[in-house]
C-alpha cells in the first residue's frame, strides 16, 4: 500500500506546478508569437517595382496625404492600390513629360494596370481590415513607417500575432482570437 500524500503537500504540489506552467508557458508562447521565418517576418523587404515611385515625393516633399491615393483604406479592409486614373488625376498636368510618367499615362491609356508588387503580405487566416484601424485614428505609420521618408517602401514592422497583440494591448483594443481569424 502506498503512502498518501499530506494533506498539508497539496497545495504546496499545486503552487510549484503553477510555477511551473508558467515558466513552461511564458517562453513557448513567446516563441508561437515571434516565430521568425513566416511570411510576414520580411522586415527590410523592399521589392523593385515595375515603375519607381517616391512616396518620399509625394507623401513628403508635395504632403498629399495617405488616403488621397490609398482612398479604400478608410471604407474597405484593404488599403488597396490606386488606379490609374487617380495618378494621371494630376499628372495629366503636372510633369507629364517626364519619363516615368510617360510609362504610368502608356499604361493608362492602353487600361493596361500597373502590377504593383505587395510589400505588407499577411497570410490568408489573418482578417486584418484597414477600415477599422484609420477608423479607430491610427496613423499609417504605426503599421508602414515612415514612408514619406521612402523613396521605395520597405516593410519595417515584423506584422507578427505578438506584435500586433502588443499593439491591441497598449491601445486598448480586443485581443481575442476572433477579432483578427475569422
Amino acid at each position: 500500500m502506498r503512502p498518501a500524500i499530506s494533506r498539508s503537500l497539496v497545495p504546496m504540489l499545486v503552487f510549484l506546478l503553477s510555477l511551473l506552467s508558467l515558466a513552461v508557458s511564458q517562453p513557448a508562447q513567446a516563441w508561437w508569437m515571434y516565430t521568425p521565418g513566416d511570411t510576414v517576418d520580411n522586415v527590410g523587404y523592399q521589392p523593385k517595382q515595375p515603375i519607381p515611385f517616391s512616396h518620399k515625393l509625394h507623401a513628403g516633399e508635395k504632403e498629399i496625404p495617405c488616403q488621397y491615393c490609398h482612398s479604400s483604406a478608410r471604407r474597405s479592409t484593404a488599403a488597396g492600390i490606386p488606379p490609374l486614373n487617380t495618378c494621371m488625376g494630376c499628372h495629366r498636368l503636372v510633369d507629364p513629360e517626364h519619363n516615368l510618367i510617360k510609362q504610368v499615362a502608356e499604361h493608362y491609356k492602353n487600361n493596361d494596370p500597373i502590377q504593383w508588387i505587395k510589400v505588407h503580405d499577411l497570410p490568408d487566416f489573418v482578417r486584418f481590415s484597414h477600415k477599422i484601424h484609420v477608423n479607430a485614428g491610427l496613423e499609417c505609420q504605426g503599421c508602414h513607417g515612415k514612408v514619406q521618408d521612402m523613396d521605395v517602401v520597405s516593410q519595417v514592422a515584423p506584422l507578427q500575432m505578438g506584435w500586433c497583440i502588443g499593439c491591441h494591448k497598449t491601445k486598448g483594443a480586443k485581443i481575442d482570437c476572433v477579432a483578427c481569424h475569422y
